[in-house]
């Protein structure tokens, strides 16, 4: 068994993804002025969502599938759960007080785009493939933890100062760019007829994982330059940066057993889980929390789990359903 976990590990590790992640910490560390446009990284991820989304939407819409809503359900109900669960042991394990806990929290019950799709890519590239409903989980597990975020914020948050930001917040919870465009391309993917879908074969297939490789190589340049930040941190907070997801994951193992998915789709759904947003989560809690240290939650979420889960934890977590369904 830890012969083919190593197999795997050893695989993705050398991925052309996971490498351009490594080439771009390299350059972050021997302080190289390798650097991507922030007009061309905006760029890149408004690409990853709208081909993810779309992909997602066209699967679906050729495949009738059954238990969808439970799938959808159930994963809007963890990402409500998971951020209590993230606090609870951010207080035994760590110092950080509960304004920062709470911050931090939020973002242990959203997800990742990006570790979600290069653990698409981790199968496409073995040569398994998944149902695109999957998509739609990523999607709606969004916004429940920033919901449960809200809940904490209200609690340790003056009240009269927090009433004042809630509309805004709603705004940002509800709107997000990254949600609305994800969705929507989704929605566009189910609707589409085939002769729309045939002419875009060529920029939302073809390419994707190329732009995959770009994105990693300014992603790994990103965690290069929060090292410093990284140590700062404490051993017990880097220490819930990488159990914490391995819980997470755990828990979403049990409610892939539960909802009766496939080895693909149950790895999926453990990723969702696992995985810690860096993007959606850190806009909301700016408003709702703008006293928590976003060099707290940003550089645990972005500098510890991500790689932890883009290095480690997806072949793990395609290890662990391949021997327990």
């Amino acid at each position: 068994m830890m012969d083919s976990l190593a197999t795997l590990a050893s695989q993705n590790f050398l991925s052309p993804v996971i490498l351009f992640f490594v080439l771009g910490l390299m350059s972050g560390f021997v302080k190289s002025d390798l650097e991507i446009p922030d007009s061309i990284s905006k760029a890149l991820a408004i690409y990853l969502i709208a081909a993810i989304g779309y992909k997602g939407g066209a699967a679906l819409s050729d495949h009738s599938e059954d238990g969808v809503a439970g799938l959808l359900l159930l994963s809007a109900a963890l990402s409500f759960i998971l951020p209590f669960i993230a606090f609870f042991l951010l207080k035994i394990i760590t110092s950080i007080d509960n304004m920062n806990a709470s911050a931090v929290a939020a973002h242990y019950g959203s997800v990742s785009l990006v570790t979600f799709t290069a653990a698409t890519t981790f199968l496409e590239m073995s040569g398994i493939s998944y149902h695109g409903y999957m998509v739609a989980a990523l999607a709606i597990m969004e916004t429940p933890a920033i919901m449960a975020g809200l809940l904490m914020a209200a609690k340790f948050a003056q009240s009269k100062a927090f009433a004042e930001r809630l509309p805004v917040l709603l705004r940002e919870v509800f709107l997000n760019g990254t949600v609305v465009l994800l969705m929507g391309s989704f929605v566009i993917g189910v609707l589409a007829n085939d002769t729309g879908s045939d002419g875009l074969q060529s920029f939302f297939y073809a390419p994707f994982t190329g732009v995959l490789c770009i994105f990693m190589l300014e992603m790994g340049i990103l965690v290069a330059k929060r090292f410093d930040r990284i140590v700062n941190l404490g051993f017990s907070t880097i220490v819930f940066g990488i159990v914490m997801p391995l819980i997470n994951g755990l828990i979403g193992f049990g409610a892939a057993h539960l909802l009766n998915l496939g080895p693909p789709e149950a790895m999926l759904l453990v990723v969702l889980c696992a995985s810690v947003s860096y993007i959606a989560v850190p806009a909301a809690m700016r408003i709702a929390l703008p006293k928590a240290e976003p060099s707290i939650y940003l550089t645990l979420s972005l500098g510890v789990t991500f790689p932890f889960n883009i290095v480690v934890g997806i072949p793990l977590y395609y290890w662990l359903v391949t021997i327990g369904l």
